[in-house]
């Protein structure tokens, strides 16, 4: 507050913003109401080392345990090494030794990596009493438990180390955040809802087009179930259950169209129509595809020339999206077909190691790679990355940019000519008349999005020819539109590193003092920072304003028009500490890795694509320390409908891994172009975004399956067995985060996914309560019914009525043999219908008969001794 007054006077003097701050003791209480406040009233001190006061209260001679934020800090270090020594020393002075992670999740990955780190033999136990009887003897193993503990401690005689001891936070829970993203898994992903807010338009696939309300209770009968609430036209209101939506959709579309009708078939006719146009558009899409798939090309697939030596040098534990990504990359090149695939992940997470492992592949079996990247900074950092990896290798590789002289730039031509440059780095450069490979099987391309027209043009002549990998944090809505319609291959990165902290983001009118602070704040910190600005004749001012009002930082300027060697020669000084803010274009947006830079502030942040402001946000958070970004604009100013959408969809994506989410958004923001003209749009509108890549995905597969074969077609069976079905707001209470908890639930189409959500909910929110069990039982209920053919399950009173599919009913003789074999314990009704009767009392006797019966007619129309039948048993 203080600060803000004595800047007052400047911000006025030199006509700058000026923001008026609220007294300290508006917000806060002073010491002498908080003295009134608490007269009168019990009040007990705690002090650090004191034990309460108890007649069992024992001091057991406790002291804060080792803590192995120097080894984590560390770069030549290794944390679990440093562990495995000191609990070897711990237990040779006979002391027990406790591990204690948050989840069960955590345990098994933080038992895992110290037994495949330093071999240590890790025994799991139920907890302290466990403990007690069974590993407090000094021949005993070091024991680990669930345990949520800040930190550990050390006694004469047990010592307990927790997981922030050892990794600085809480670790990714296995199984949750580690899902693997699978092409087969991108249509489910893009018909998550964003998070719905009252007044937004959704779409429901068999009622068409209405606006949702509200997700509130339900009571029916004095049976509790939670429903979202739809508005359509005339103010007829529908109810959708939690665990039907995946029925909904996102609409997508700006403006206001008129609502749908319940009852009418005007939706069903218009998407009709939006289907045959759908369908025709899929036929083209799969033809341009197979005029690709009918070439050959080079098989490659990673040989015995220190393969596994190269993959050792990564520095960090693979997750298994990065797995995921390299086996898919490498079935693709052992094919024999041109691959083209897409690889999307945010920064830092790991594509470029995909990268690397195919680059080596290729460069072995005889072959050329290139890569290309937009800019000269980043291509410099690929440069250094693949020779540092490459090192010791039989392999030369090469630069070609503007950073290279040239007589350097000749040498590289010619080598790439002759076949003596295996691997070629470089921008646009790569791609110029002058330059002829030898023998070229793979091209790698970074950031495609980020490069012109013509560029683009010679990119797409060499598809079909060569293998092609394409990098991208936010691909482009054109390429995301192929790749969720599954016309595209794509692979998913999603998973951050450990202890990744997300991006603190601010959207702020330009406030002078917040800046100062800001910069001042990651200088104290012994960190840097970017000052960004759209464009070139921003910088002067800019350089001014943080001469100003920052004179405490060191800063420096670099732009895209300098001369390259004092480009690079700013941009090295920088990256060895000797400024501590770099004001520049958003040239920084690609290839900077510098760890110490945690500070972002751009200006002027509506003039900024949203990939471009997600690249800049990705300059910083790095590493291990919590980072901030601060997007700006010109106080007063009025942006428009586009620039304020994706300023807050930035914002509104915080977490990490959130660029596919961001390129989603963009997707609704600017629409996904036009791949085989104008009739796309159309077809939108009809039906919405989400729905409408639903559709395509679903017309694609149906057509690349073939007209005879069987495709698993997108409905959802109706579950109603009168039990309570719902996540509390005493258990979740906030709205957001329930109507998240649903979609991910809803969108569950396997056993296994439900008990790794149900894992993650338990180890968020504690031991889920009836309702919540009660859901997942009817989600697995679902997916049996899914993988059946049974459209709905009713239990009540008196038994258990299923209906079938009329796929299921056109082939009957399974399930009249099922029902001749119990002998009127089921009935077949005329309208297709399964009954068994049985009086059912309480609601968990209810979902047990439901289950079973449904698996039971499951076996019944299973194909004997397949893995359908193996799956309905498990």
């Amino acid at each position: 507050y203080r600060s803000r007054l004595e800047f007052l006077a400047e911000a006025e003097r030199n006509h700058m913003p000026v923001y008026r701050a609220i007294s300290p003791e508006t917000l806060y209480l002073g010491r002498g109401e908080l003295d009134r406040s608490l007269s009168g009233r019990p009040v007990r001190h705690l002090r650090a080392g004191e034990l309460p006061t108890s007649k069992n209260a024992v001091n057991a001679g406790g002291r804060t345990g080792r803590n192995f934020a120097p080894e984590r800090v560390h770069s030549g270090a290794d944390v679990h090494l440093a562990v495995g020594q000191h609990v070897a020393a711990l237990r040779g002075t006979g002391c027990a030794v406790l591990l204690a992670a948050f989840s069960e999740g955590s345990l098994e990955r933080m038992t895992v990596s110290l037994a495949d780190a330093c071999g240590m033999d890790v025994v799991q136990v139920d907890g302290w009493p466990d403990f007690e009887r069974r590993m407090r003897r000094p021949d005993a193993p070091v024991a680990a438990a669930v345990w949520r503990l800040a930190s550990g401690y050390a006694t004469e005689s047990v010592a307990v180390i927790s997981e922030g001891d050892i990794f600085g936070d809480r670790l990714a829970t296995p199984g949750t955040r580690r899902r693997r993203r699978r092409q087969g898994e991108a249509g489910e992903r893009i018909r998550e809802l964003d998070d719905l807010e009252a007044g937004e338009l959704v779409v429901h696939s068999e009622f068409g087009l209405g606006r949702f309300l509200r997700l509130e209770p339900v009571d029916a009968d004095g049976i509790v179930h939670d429903c979202v609430t739809l508005e359509y036209a005339r103010g007829d209101l529908l109810r959708v259950p939690v665990e039907n939506l995946d029925l909904l959709y996102r609409y997508g579309e700006s403006g206001n169209p008129p609502l749908d009708r319940l009852g009418a078939n005007v939706w069903q006719v218009r998407k009709a129509a939006a289907q045959d146009g759908i369908f025709q558009m899929a036929e083209e899409l799969i033809e341009t595809a197979a005029a690709r798939e009918v070439r050959s090309a080079d098989r490659v697939s990673p040989g015995d020339c220190g393969f596994d030596v190269f993959c050792a040098r990564f520095s960090w534990l693979e997750t298994d999206d990065q797995l995921a990504a390299v086996e898919e990359t490498f079935a693709d090149l052992r094919s024999g077909r041109p691959m083209d695939r897409l690889i999307c992940g945010d920064v830092g997470f790991g594509k470029t190691e995909v990268a690397l492992r195919a680059a080596h592949a290729v460069a072995f079996s005889g072959g050329q790679v290139a890569l290309i990247a937009p800019t000269t900074l980043l291509a410099r950092q690929h440069f250094n990355t693949f020779m540092e990896r490459f090192s010791g290798f039989p392999v030369d590789v090469a630069m070609l940019s503007r950073f290279v002289s040239t007589r350097e730039a000749a040498r590289v031509r010619s080598g790439i000519a002759d076949g003596t440059v295996s691997i070629a780095v470089g921008t646009q450069a790569l791609l110029s008349r002058s330059v002829r490979f030898s023998d070229l099987r793979l091209l790698i391309v970074d950031e495609e999005q980020q490069f012109g027209v013509r560029q683009k043009e010679r990119l797409k002549a060499f598809r079909g020819k060569v293998h092609v990998l394409t990098l991208t944090a936010t691909p482009i809505p054109r390429t995301l539109q192929l790749a969720m319609s599954g016309i595209r291959p794509m692979s998913l990165i999603q998973t951050p590193p450990v202890d990744r902290l997300a991006v603190r983001t601010y959207v702020l009118p330009f406030d002078p003092m917040s800046i100062r602070e800001a910069l001042l704040r990651e200088q104290y910190r012994n960190g840097q920072a970017f000052f960004v600005a759209p464009r070139i004749v921003h910088l002067d001012a800019m350089a001014r304003f943080v001469a100003e009002t920052v004179p405490e930082v060191r800063f420096t300027v670099a732009h895209g028009q300098m001369p390259s060697s004092l480009l690079e020669r700013r941009m090295s000084e920088f990256y060895d500490g000797r400024f501590d803010v770099l004001i520049s274009t958003a040239i920084i947006g690609f290839g900077l890795d510098i760890p110490r830079a945690n500070t972002l502030v751009v200006t002027h942040s509506e003039q900024f694509g949203l990939a471009q402001l997600y690249q800049l946000r990705g300059r910083v958070g790095r590493s291990r320390v919590r980072a901030y970004a601060y997007f700006t604009s010109e106080p007063g100013a009025q942006l428009t409908d586009k620039a304020r959408r994706r300023i807050e969809a930035l914002r509104s994506v915080g977490e990490l891994s959130g660029g596919y989410a961001l390129a989603r958004h963009d997707l609704d923001i600017r629409g996904a172009g036009n791949l085989l003209g104008a009739r796309q749009a159309g077809q939108i509108r009809q039906v919405g975004v989400g729905l409408y890549q639903a559709m395509l995905s679903d017309a694609v597969r149906r057509l690349r399956a073939g007209e005879d074969a069987v495709v698993d077609e997108d409905w959802s069976p109706r579950i109603d067995l009168g039990v309570p079905v719902a996540i509390p707001a005493s258990y979740v209470p906030d709205l957001s985060t329930r109507l998240a908890l649903y979609r991910r639930l809803a969108n569950i189409r396997n056993h296994g996914a439900i008990d790794s959500v149900a894992a993650e909910i338990h180890d968020r929110f504690g031991k889920a309560p009836p309702e919540v069990e009660s859901l997942y039982q009817v989600l697995a209920l679902k997916v049996l019914c899914r993988r059946t053919g049974i459209r709905s399950v009713e239990a009540g009173s008196r038994g258990v009525r299923l209906r079938l599919r009329d796929s299921v009913l056109a082939n009957p003789e399974k399930l009249v043999a099922y029902v001749s074999r119990k002998r009127g314990a089921v009935g077949l009704r005329r309208d297709g219908s399964l009954v068994t009767d049985c009086p059912l009392v309480a609601p968990k006797a209810r979902i047990r008969l439901a289950a079973d019966f449904c698996r039971e007619v499951a076996e019944a129309l299973a194909p004997q001794g397949g893995e359908e039948s193996d799956a309905i048993h498990r």
